[in-house]
């Protein structure tokens, strides 16, 4: 079974923990973690692309612009047509959701083939907890800086800590994220993950 080192915020190592093999060390698919991006972004479209399709979308008369037949004109209904400036969009968009969804099952294999890929290059770190007597921004900085993590870094925490996260809010391209909700595309985006030694363990009995 894997083991990760657990360090405290001095960056000194105060033990190891075991890692879950069925979630650390799972066969990778990487077409899954791609479906599973993809739903991620797809639900955050906005969706709301329009245009003006139908007759009562437009202002104007429905009277007939002509009579006809003898003009010499084409025949016309009304001058909301397709055909004319102004008029209705034929077959354009109309607001939608670009949103769809995965199995549970999918999800968690998603979220244990980045984990395992993270684990196999060293992207995973244990940290026995982590506390902040009060929500500075240079506190935060200073514990990146102490346990040698770059800027982009996740931390997953078992529950909310408020001074932490507050702490956080402010470097931009550091995020604190909740066991709950853990997902694979803050887990690809992020250099470094660090997570506390209660958080692994709700880690792996989510996804065992």
């Amino acid at each position: 079974m894997p083991e990760l080192d657990v360090i405290d915020i001095e960056n000194k190592k105060v033990g190891t923990v075991e890692a879950s093999a069925d979630v650390f060390a799972a066969k990778v698919n990487d077409g899954l973690v791609q479906r599973y991006v993809t739903m991620q972004l797809a639900t955050r479209r906005g969706g709301n692309a329009a245009t003006k399709q139908n007759k009562g979308d437009l202002h104007g008369s429905n009277k007939k612009p002509w009579k006809q037949k003898g003009t010499g004109r084409a025949r016309a209904g009304n001058t909301r047509s397709p055909l004319w400036r102004g008029g209705m969009t034929v077959f354009g968009p109309s607001p939608r959701s670009y949103a769809f969804t995965l199995s549970k099952k999918s999800k968690k294999l998603a979220l244990k083939s980045v984990l395992t890929d993270r684990f196999a290059n060293k992207g995973i770190s244990v940290v026995d907890s982590i506390v902040l007597d009060q929500p500075k921004t240079k506190d935060a900085a200073a514990i990146l800086k102490k346990l040698s993590l770059p800027n982009k870094t996740l931390f997953i925490l078992s529950e909310k800590n408020q001074n932490f996260q507050l702490a956080v809010r402010n470097l931009p391209e550091t995020n604190v994220l909740l066991v709950d909700g853990l997902n694979v595309f803050d887990l690809l985006r992020h250099e470094k993950i660090v997570c506390t030694k209660d958080a692994l363990q709700k880690i792996q009995e989510r996804l065992n």
